[in-house]
């Protein structure tokens, strides 16, 4: 029993830390990187400081993104639910 305990304190632990740098990259105005294994391979989303989310390809080497779509509002709050990252 121990050792589901300490399990559940270590994703706990990376639960908060997450929503620590989500809060950090949009409030210092960058987009934050959710990525998903819901998506196809290579694909992931963005969730922008105003609140949108958008779906893109993920490409390590460059630091803009081509949108594939864009979700509306009650999409991305959907997708904040869905990741546990509602404020």
């Amino acid at each position: 029993m121990q050792n589901l305990k300490s399990i559940q304190d270590i994703q706990k632990a990376g639960n908060e830390a997450v929503r620590r740098l989500r809060k950090q990259k949009l409030s210092s105005g960058h987009p934050f990187m959710i990525n998903s294994k819901e998506l196809p391979k290579g694909q992931c989303y963005l969730e922008f400081p105003n609140g949108h989310i958008e779906l893109v390809p993920i490409a390590s080497t460059k630091r803009n993104f081509h949108t594939i779509r864009q979700f509306t509002n009650d999409e991305s709050t959907k997708i904040r639910m869905q990741h546990h990252l509602v404020n």
